[in-house]
């Protein structure tokens, strides 16, 4: 048989209580119709649970133990709703954001601190994602949001917000031709073999080598790389080069690389990718902060009188 729970709280209660009339008030029913509800579990189980001619009420032998065990039944139960009451709550109030290879400098720290200003309780959790998923991984509910750079094939219900633009850079081995100078320009940059990804989105390859290039030189690609460590490594060697973002300037080094502005692309923009759709607490907050702090950073800063 199945067992009806809520019978069960109801006899329960007339044993805690020793009183039908007790009993009801506290569940906020009639003694009569609570009478019937104990009556039903009765014919359900084949027993009579409770004496009723006993003051106080209590338990008859069969009842006695039928309640050891369903007591034990109704805690589970209890615990099994709180279990997934507080997972609501652990979602209600964690944000999982994405990011792929490293940060996007202190406007994220200064984005996710602005959250929490509004969200004392929010926990924002960090997940790394694939170059190929940074944008796929907030459409299928993977994270709740990511920072993302270009370029996005498929854009269909996601909305991107402008974080920052960080300009790009080449990396080249040390020994290079251009490695002491503070700027090249992408012609300079025709004929050498750019790193590329066999499990990359060839339009995210082509966009980051600049191919087609203005000068209409083809693009040469070289090795086949799947970390930034392995990018870093076929540089180094000499066999290839690559145009990347600041940001990997700023949180990789290697001994044999440097990182050499390029002067005439357009920098790379690092947007906030979220569900259109999505109008949950925690996203919206996120992007009301990522206002806040694009509203900071284009206020005018005082200066002193000299």
């Amino acid at each position: 048989m199945d067992l009806n729970l809520h019978l069960v709280r109801y006899l329960v209660a007339v044993v805690d209580e020793g009183h039908f009339g007790r009993a009801a008030a506290r569940l906020y029913v009639s003694a009569p119709a609570l009478s019937q509800q104990v009556r039903k579990l009765e014919r359900a189980v084949g027993a009579e649970l409770v004496d009723r001619t006993a003051h106080p009420v209590r338990p008859t032998q069969a009842g006695a133990r039928f309640l050891a065990e369903a007591r034990e039944a109704l805690a589970a139960a209890d615990r099994a709703v709180a279990a997934v009451e507080s997972y609501r709550r652990e979602v209600a109030t964690t944000l999982r954001l994405g990011f792929m290879t490293a940060s996007a400098g202190p406007q994220v720290r200064a984005m996710v601190d602005e959250l929490r200003r509004g969200e004392p309780e929010a926990v924002v959790r960090l997940v790394e994602l694939p170059w190929n998923l940074q944008a796929s991984a907030v459409r299928d509910g993977t994270v709740d949001a990511a920072l993302v750079r270009p370029p996005i094939s498929d854009r269909a219900g996601l909305r991107f917000d402008l974080v920052r633009h960080e300009p790009r850079v080449v990396a080249l081995p040390v020994t290079h031709r251009l490695a002491g100078r503070d700027a090249v320009g992408l012609a300079e940059l025709d004929g050498e073999p750019h790193v590329t990804g066999d499990e990359l989105d060839p339009v995210w390859v082509r966009w980051w080598a600049c191919d087609p290039r203005p000068s209409g030189v083809p693009v040469r690609y070289g090795p086949s790389v799947r970390t930034m460590d392995e990018l870093l490594e076929v540089v180094a060697a000499g066999q290839a080069i690559s145009i990347t973002g600041g940001f990997v300037a700023d949180s990789h080094r290697h001994p044999a690389v440097v990182f050499v502005p390029v002067a005439d692309v357009e920098p790379c923009p690092v947007s906030l990718c979220t569900r259109a759709a999505d109008r949950s607490t925690l996203v919206t907050a996120l992007r009301r902060a990522l206002r806040a702090i694009r509203t900071q950073d284009d206020t005018p800063r005082a200066t002193s009188p000299s």
